[in-house]
């Protein structure tokens, strides 16, 4: 068990710095070079909260990249994927937790920085990772993890977290 959840974890860290990290990191930063624009006087406080959705997004990835590691003993990599079904966690109250806040961090960029296009960016990704999750990711989970996975899917909502945590037992 200990090996596992050693290989889990290497492999969690080299995806976190491939996926979010080029995802939310490298491309914002090519898209704006971490300019900060000067969008109005009152900006300040919508620095703030960008400042809270990048500091909020980073820790839930995190979270979900250990989470992945602990509870399903493996990545969240489609090429080294779960032994368990991972439903802990901020998994009880939605089912794409990772993807929401790497998007809340590239929202946070852009308000941090004053950068528009960063938003169509977040706007992109969400659109690209909702049809990936539903072509593939819920699909592949539907036959790996079979009817844990469609009572999970039927309880909790993929995009808008419930208000109350759901009890898989």
């Amino acid at each position: 068990m200990l090996v596992r959840k050693a290989k889990a974890a290497l492999g969690s860290l080299v995806f976190l710095a491939v996926a979010p990290g080029v995802v939310a990191g490298l491309v914002p930063w090519w898209l704006t070079a971490w300019e900060k624009k000067e969008p109005s006087p009152g900006w300040a406080l919508v620095r703030i909260l960008g400042w809270v959705l990048v500091a909020a997004g980073v820790v839930v990835v995190l979270q979900a990249f250990a989470r992945f590691v602990h509870e399903g003993l493996g990545t969240p990599a489609p090429v080294a994927p779960t032994e368990r079904l991972v439903v802990g966690g901020l998994y009880r109250y939605v089912r794409n937790p990772m993807y929401l806040a790497v998007a809340a961090t590239i929202v946070g960029q852009a308000l941090v920085l004053g950068q528009p296009l960063l938003l169509l960016y977040a706007g992109a990704f969400l659109l690209t990772v909702a049809a990936f999750v539903h072509w593939y990711e819920e699909p592949t989970l539907c036959r790996q993890f079979g009817a844990d996975y469609e009572t999970y899917l039927r309880a909790v909502p993929g995009w808008w977290p419930r208000r109350t945590p759901w009890n898989s037992r």
